[in-house]
């Protein structure tokens, strides 16, 4: 579906989310509208004309904030001062509030008598008051216009409980406390916006790790030339030195080196690539030169995805967050209103003077200010889906992020996903005079020009153990059942039973053997010479190193049921399910048991997360509480299937992942908490008569700090487990593990 995507100048705090929601939807219609706060964006869905795009931005700068469509520029002055006029303005605030300070310091005789007394207009002097006002309004410059949006709008937000304070203090003839209030509050907002930055600059790193250039050769004369990646045609070769970053998705044509692949899989070992293998975007080329051909455009490369689907990841808001936005929005007038009694009803009711109590209410509206409980939330839920990009976990918003957290059951798909998704040769039994090395021999050479995954392995056998290859003459592929050719003059088949059945005659013993291997869970793959067996290979898909103790960790985070799903036989899913530590398994299941089996899961335990490839389990996922990709990088089909996608193929990162997720939600709480807790104490102190409004924006601006901070420290989390245990999952001839030509 088409976007518009608004850069809005002036948005930094999450409730003015709210305010430009309230002004855009009757243009573009709530459902339609997201926003990003880091990027300062309005992301509008569908296509606008002219005339709507307009409409939008001139609704946008009634609110006091100002709109662009993202993509245009912006002239270097107002870049410049969106940049820098918030340090500006509250550096002038605080310098102006100190010289006021210093004046009336001079007529009051010392700074202590000034702080001990009332502070009345009338002896205050002129000169001050002048310097208190121009201090406010430096201070109030961006808090100001959108305060007298929302008193137009009948919606209180922040802006406006800080305006009402100064304002408030200003009537009462409290000019330092006035000039305080404002200062302070740009304080506040300045270090809130920095905190958020450093979450934004975290996620923009990733756009710095694709070089700008690539180094191509000419078709024609074989030169080499430096274009920008945007303009490398697919298919185009690149050459990469040691050292140097990969600038395109590409498949290696030339060379052998090791590639790190931190940036998008997690993993700080080096993976070995050679001629056939996959090469991404980002990743850092660590010993030898070598040549690639483009396989994507810049502007499509699995790192894009990524980075992409991090931006709309972004605008998906967890539950915890829109509770807070929820809270919010009756909790500021509810606190209005509570301000407006403390301030009137005790004078009326002959319990005091009038300016005690509207002080205390004017210090209410001040705490009663809920930026630090609405900042809390989506800056913890970036830095959360931030740190799991970093370490290779691709989470599509905060609400998949949360999700893990709520776990009770997780079903696994088998092949792929608890197994490595290729076959091993298990065990070769040579019969009759033939040699156990001349067997292997033999099969690479009939299995050399098949792409088959069982070819595969018995090539990728041969190679591990130093075995030369045969030379097969006359060699045929027969569909369905094997491949035959000459070997030394003879003639020699290998296959399925089918070739058996066409080609060979087995005795009982021999017969008997191979029913055997059947029921330990291998596949068979049967050799002869004519009429004769020559032996017999036993494959299998072998369940990754690790999987108990991943199964065991999953266990102790809490999850109740452990369930293994797949299509293959009772007998093979029974073995791997053994190996993996499982105690449940289902097998010879379609697709659309599959999702039965998962929703029967959800219902009786509650959230559950399914575990596959991305692509043939997209029904189960689809019907799981979280889907869960296994192995995505450079798969697009799986990075969009899936609500998670672990970018390597690392069953350790699911416990981290369920881990982190529990962890996101405990600083969530901690910081509503906290924040709740510090507005009840100066409640309580202004119920007593003892806090003052400068008080009250420190504590305000120091919780928002606090709760900013709190969430940033899961940009500090630990990197999930080494992959290297985990060989590359074959889903390709490209795949390093099992390409023949390895």
């Amino acid at each position: 579906m088409d976007k518009t995507s608004f850069h809005i100048k002036g948005m930094c705090c999450a409730d003015e989310i709210a305010v430009l929601k309230a002004a855009v939807a009757p243009l573009a219609g709530d459902e339609n509208l997201s926003f990003d706060l880091l990027q300062a964006k309005m992301i509008v869905e569908g296509k606008l004309d002219s005339e709507t795009s307009e409409r939008i931005i001139a609704a946008v700068a009634k609110t006091g904030m100002q709109a662009s469509l993202s993509g245009a520029s912006l002239p270097e002055t107002g870049r410049m001062f969106e940049l820098n006029g918030r340090v500006v303005a509250c550096a002038g605030s605080g310098i102006l509030a100190l010289g006021a300070m210093a004046l009336e310091a001079l007529g009051r005789g010392s700074i202590l008598e000034m702080l001990a007394e009332s502070g009345g207009a009338a002896v205050t002097p002129a000169a001050a008051i002048g310097l208190y006002i121009a201090a406010i309004v430096s201070g109030g410059w961006f808090i100001f216009p959108k305060a007298l949006y929302a008193a137009r709008r009948f919606r209180p937000d922040m802006n406006f409980l800080m305006t009402v304070a100064v304002a408030g203090a200003i009537a009462l003839g409290q000019w330092l406390e006035a000039a305080s209030v404002s200062f302070l509050f740009a304080l506040a907002l300045l270090l809130e916006s920095w905190s958020i930055g450093r979450a934004k600059r975290e996620i923009s790193a990733l756009l710095d790790i694709t070089p700008a250039t690539a180094r191509t050769i000419c078709p024609g004369d074989g030169d080499l030339e430096e274009l920008p990646v945007g303009q490398v045609p697919v298919g185009s070769t690149v050459v990469v030195h040691p050292g140097e970053r990969i600038p395109l998705d590409g498949v290696v044509t030339r060379g052998v080196t090791t590639i790190n692949q931190a940036p998008i899989t997690g993993e700080s070992a080096g993976v070995l690539k050679s001629p056939g293998s996959d090469v991404f975007a980002g990743t850092i080329n660590e010993e030898g030169t070598i040549q690639f051909r483009s396989t994507r455009p810049a502007s499509d490369t699995t790192l894009s995805t990524i980075i992409r689907m991090i931006e709309e990841g972004r605008s998906r808001r967890a539950p915890a967050e829109q509770w807070v936005e929820k809270f919010a929005r009756g909790y500021t007038p509810v606190m209005m209103i509570v301000a407006l009694l403390i301030a009137v009803v005790p004078p009326l009711a002959g319990g005091g003077d009038w300016a005690r109590w509207v002080y205390g209410g004017l210090v209410v509206l001040v705490i009663a200010c809920p930026c630090a409980l609405v900042i809390s939330t989506p800056v913890t839920v970036v830095a959360g889906l931030s740190s799991a990009a970093r370490n290779g976990i691709l989470i599509k918003g905060g609400a998949y992020l949360e999700a893990p957290a709520h776990l009770r059951a997780i079903a696994f798909d088998k092949t792929g996903t608890l197994t490595r998704g290729c076959p091993e040769v298990k065990e070769i039994i040579p019969l009759g005079d033939h040699g156990e090395e001349d067997l292997v021999a033999h099969a690479a050479a009939l299995e050399a020009h098949s792409a088959h995954p069982f070819a595969r392995a018995i090539l990728q056998h041969a190679a591990e153990r130093g075995i030369g290859r045969s030379v097969a003459e006359s060699f045929s592929v027969i569909p369905g059942e094997g491949a035959e050719g000459v070997i030394g003059g003879r003639d020699y088949w290998i296959g399925s039973h089918r070739m058996l059945e066409r080609r060979g005659d087995a005795s009982a013993p021999v017969q008997e053997r191979i029913r055997a291997l059947k029921e330990a869970g291998g596949s068979i793959v049967l050799m002869g010479c004519g009429r004769e067996v020559c032996g017999i290979l036993s494959l299998a898909d072998t369940v990754r190193e690790g999987a108990a103790e991943v199964i065991s960790d999953l266990r102790s985070l809490g999850l109740r049921k452990i369930t293994m799903i797949t299509g293959d036989n009772r007998k093979t899913a029974e073995m791997a399910a053994r190996a993996a530590g499982i105690d449940e398994f289902h097998s010879e299941l379609l697709p659309g048991d599959k999702v039965r089996l998962v929703e029967e899961l959800g219902r009786k335990n509650g959230g559950v997360a399914m575990v596959g490839d991305g692509i043939n389990d997209a029904p189960a996922m689809t019907a799981a509480t979280v889907g869960i990709a296994m192995g995505a990088m450079g798969t697009d089909a799986a990075i969009e299937t899936a609500d998670i996608a672990l970018m390597a193929d690392d069953l350790r990162k699911i416990p981290w992942l369920i881990g982190h997720s529990k962890k996101t939600l405990r600083v969530i709480r901690q910081s509503i908490v906290f924040a709740l807790l510090v507005k009840i104490t100066f409640f309580a102190l202004a119920a007593g008569g003892i806090a003052t409004l400068w008080g009250a924006i420190a504590a305000d601006m120091g919780a928002s700090l606090l709760v900013i901070m709190n969430g940033l420290r899961l940009l500090n989390t630990g990197e999930t487990p080494g992959s290297t245990d985990y060989p590359a999952l074959c889903r390709s001839e490209l795949a390093c593990r099992c390409n023949p030509r390895l």
